[in-house]
């Protein structure tokens, strides 16, 4: 008699052991899954898949008549439908077997299942791909934005203007004569349009306000990244034989690549400046390290001697000797 209590309250701790480790509102409720589809946790998909479809068929509503069997069918339906959702993806079952395992661990069940129920299934791939399409885009429409506001500005400059207006008039484009009239004359809209084009075909424009270049659009860079990682080993390599065992002379851009990393700027930074500065560079042999250091020196005093005789600058100081750092004024001389 008291071996039949003993195991039948061993059965009764197992029972609310097991139980334990549903939880209500998440999975299959207070039911397991692997029960409601009859099958055990070693079971594989094929096995969950077979089960699944017998008693899909068993309990579907349609297979029954009258208005109770029918409503029963339906919800039993239903969980059946659940538990086979949840233990058709290996993610989604991996979650479950690891609640199953891990009953203590309450708020985290929830929030491993609610976010999976949120998270959009959307294949990471085509995220990838739009994201990259919308940079690109970007970037492309950015580019143009600023040539159009370098092209404006030099438009609006009169040297430039003035300089435009006189090509125009050597190709015919514009008439000379400005007191002429008749239906020959240009409109002003068809003068400034074709003063636009004269800048925009005599212009170089350099760095960051060029032109854009559909090679520069991050799709295109992807695209050819291993021939521009092959390129660039190709030409250290060759660096490295010509200069460092063969000693020869560096080229005329192989010398602004030098001065360009002394000055730790980028290409564009570089390339913006004007033709008659950077051939001030390779006459300055800027290249030759010594050099370099001399002449950036050199600036260095220049431009302190230009801040000490700025008036705004002395002010400035002066400023901070009287009242300190750390103070925000509105200058409105």
């Amino acid at each position: 008699m008291n071996i039949i209590l003993v195991f039948s309250i061993l059965v009764i701790a197992s029972s609310s052991c097991v139980q334990s480790q549903l939880l209500d509102g998440i999975y299959c409720g207070t039911k397991n899954c692997y029960d409601i589809l009859n099958v055990n946790r070693e079971a594989s998909k094929h096995e969950i898949g077979k089960n699944y479809r017998k008693l899909a068929k068993q309990y579907h509503p349609d297979l029954h008549k009258g208005h109770d069997a029918k409503q029963k069918a339906e919800e039993q339906f239903k969980i059946i439908a659940t538990a086979y959702e949840i233990l058709k993806d290996d993610e989604s079952r991996t979650d479950y077997d690891y609640m199953l395992d891990h009953p203590d661990e309450y708020y985290a069940h929830y929030y491993r299942y609610y976010r999976r129920r949120v998270t959009p299934k959307v294949d990471v791939k085509i995220v990838i791909f739009v994201v990259i399409t919308i940079i690109s885009a970007f970037q492309y429409y950015n580019g143009w934005q600023r040539y159009d506001e370098a092209i404006k500005y030099f438009l609006s400059v009169p040297k430039y203007r003035s300089r435009a207006v006189d090509i125009a008039i050597q190709d015919g484009l514009l008439d000379s004569d400005k007191r002429s009239k008749g239906k020959s004359k240009k409109s002003k809209e068809e003068i400034e349009k074709v003063i636009k084009g004269i800048i925009e075909d005599k212009m170089d424009i350099k760095g960051a306000y060029a032109k854009p270049i559909i090679t520069d659009l991050l799709w295109i860079q992807l695209l050819i990244c291993p021939y521009t990682i092959l390129k660039y080993i190709w030409w250290y390599a060759s660096w490295i034989w010509r200069h460092n065992l063969l000693n020869q002379p560096y080229s005329e851009e192989e010398k602004l690549y030098i001065i360009r990393k002394y000055m730790k700027i980028g290409k564009n930074q570089f390339d913006s400046q004007e033709d008659s500065k950077i051939q001030d560079y390779l006459d300055k042999e800027l290249w030759i390290k010594e050099n370099f250091d001399s002449w950036f020196k050199n600036e260095e005093e220049n431009a302190k001697k230009l801040l000490a005789e700025n008036n705004r600058h002395k002010q400035y100081r002066r400023y901070l000797k009287n009242h300190g750092v750390g103070r925000m004024t509105f200058d409105d001389s």
